[in-house]
């Protein structure tokens, strides 16, 4: 076919689906280290038939002579297409700031080691001034690709501002994703300040424990990770342990995962292997890659159930939806969802008595660590997501050239003190700070649902599956905000969120 020509849109939606699809393998290749070079401009150049001003045209009139899920799916359709205009022309650019990446080199104790592995080697180093050392050294070369990624960033908003025809960032996002990202930080911010004593009890209780009376006052983020793992508890949530004991707690809830073909699991250790797990559903419900890195840690434990939530809806998709309903959605708050309460399990102190045979005064203690973890980084993506929006509103005059307060409020909502280096890289695209927060809301409200409707085992009930699955198989149609009214809330409703976080 002509790359001029312009498809129908059930032919674009099937050429859209092959397209995902090799970006998403070519992305998971190299993400766990099995290509040490990004090739996704080649894959790009071979699709530019999707990506037009006709095809984009012709898709809006179709979405406006739509009406209901037809139209939403016309909708969801066009905006890709708008996202694949930015992606084609950005698709080199990008590939090089990847492979900068995955070349630059942080050499520590006369060990010289890819960035990814020094990220990877900061959370199980045990000497405090050894994860400083190394943490300061890996952000100093992260942030010489700072320049590349504010080039990127910059390309990416002028073409987004002449294709959406939308120069305002902000009120580009919130169309999208169909809230106000203002009332949210509002609702945010309350729940971070009513929760800010019962985390301050946490966070000295646990930075003593975890990190020792030596530490600073205000630690780097170089031992985030570190205490993320619950490292001194290292030998009670071993690395070897933990893909048994997670499989055991999804086939509590119903799902056998290791029975499930469409869920490739990839746990290998690779230098190049990036750190962060991560779901890759490359073409739903068929394929879907979760990918980890061990490394030891109840971290290992906790990345595994949030992946595994991830995998599960994915995986659980109707088949019979139509592919935008499988795998497109506004936004990613609502898979995020099923992602926390997946994660959820880890934080019952019974599930930690149940599988480390622990006493119940340790797993009460154990399962407070979960907590505390969770607070820490929940006030952190408020204070990011706070960030972001001073960022963006003052994008047009300042070019993104400054950190403005990242580290100020970061530092201030955690304790943890943030390297204003890191305003670039730690900016995730398309305000996904807001998901992870709408999630957390979500979340919560679903837990307070499940344990209203299952009781307090929850989280071991073949009836929490049964709900799951349901939901599962609805696939990326519902927004978060309508999955609220099932549970029985308001959009915006912290109070359950306020609970879990008070519960110190």
């Amino acid at each position: 076919m002509s790359t001029t020509a312009v498809r129908s849109p059930a032919e674009y939606e099937s050429r859209l689906r092959d397209y995902y699809y090799e970006r998403s393998e070519e992305g998971r290749a190299v993400r766990v280290g099995e290509k040490a070079v990004s090739e996704q401009a080649a894959i790009v150049a071979r699709y530019t038939d999707l990506f037009s001003q006709a095809q984009l045209d012709a898709l809006r009139a179709a979405e406006e002579d739509a009406a209901g899920d037809d139209r939403e799916r016309l909708y969801r359709l066009r905006k890709t297409c708008e996202g694949g205009l930015v992606s084609a022309q950005l698709a080199e650019q990008d590939d090089a700031l990847e492979n900068a990446i995955l070349a630059t080199r942080v050499t520590f104790k006369g060990e010289e080691m890819p960035l990814r592995a020094a990220q990877a080697r900061i959370a199980v180093l045990d000497a405090y001034d050894d994860r400083e050392q190394l943490g300061d050294l890996e952000r100093t070369e992260s942030a010489k690709l700072n320049p590349d990624r504010l080039a990127l960033l910059t390309a990416a908003e002028e073409l987004e501002r002449e294709i959406t025809g939308e120069p305002d960032p902000i009120a580009r996002v919130e169309e999208e994703k169909a809230i106000s990202l203002r009332e949210l930080e509002r609702a945010l911010v309350a729940a971070a300040d009513v929760t800010t004593d019962a985390y301050g009890r946490l966070r000295d209780f646990w930075f003593e424990k975890l990190l020792g009376p030596g530490r600073d006052a205000v630690p780097s983020t170089g031992h985030v990770a570190y205490m993320r793992r619950l490292s001194p508890l290292e030998s009670t949530y071993t690395k070897e342990k933990a893909v048994e004991i997670c499989l055991a707690s999804t086939a509590a809830l119903g799902f056998d995962m290791t029975a499930i073909p469409n869920i490739r699991l990839d746990l290998e250790d690779r230098p190049q292997k990036n750190p962060r797990a991560c779901v890759i559903a490359s073409d739903p419900p068929n394929v879907v890659h979760l990918i980890t890195r061990a490394q030891g840690g109840l971290a290992d434990y906790q990345a595994f159930m949030h992946e595994a939530g991830h995998a599960l809806h994915y995986a659980g998709v109707d088949p019979r939806l139509s592919y935008t309903f499988r795998s497109i959605s506004r936004d990613h708050a609502l898979t995020e969802i099923y992602s926390y309460i997946l994660e959820a399990v880890t934080r019952e102190p019974a599930w930690h008595a149940l599988h480390f045979g622990l006493s119940d005064a340790q797993a009460e203690e154990n399962a407070q660590a979960t907590l505390f973890l969770e607070a820490l980084l929940y006030r952190r993506y408020t204070a990011k997501l706070r960030y972001e929006l001073g960022f963006w509103e003052n994008f047009a005059e300042e070019g993104g050239r400054s950190p403005r307060d990242y580290s100020e409020r970061i530092t201030e909502a955690t304790g943890v003190r943030y390297d204003p280096r890191n305003y670039l890289s730690d900016m995730d695209g398309g305000f996904y700070s807001a998901d992870y927060l709408r999630a957390w809301i979500r979340s919560a409200q679903l837990r307070a649902y499940l344990r209203r409707e299952v009781g307090a085992d929850w989280w071991r009930s073949l009836d929490t599956g049964e709900i799951l699955r349901g939901f599962f198989a609805e696939g990326t149609r519902p927004t978060s905000e309508e999955m609220a009214g099932r549970f029985g809330f308001d959009p915006l409703d912290t109070g359950p969120l306020v609970a879990d976080l008070s519960a110190a």
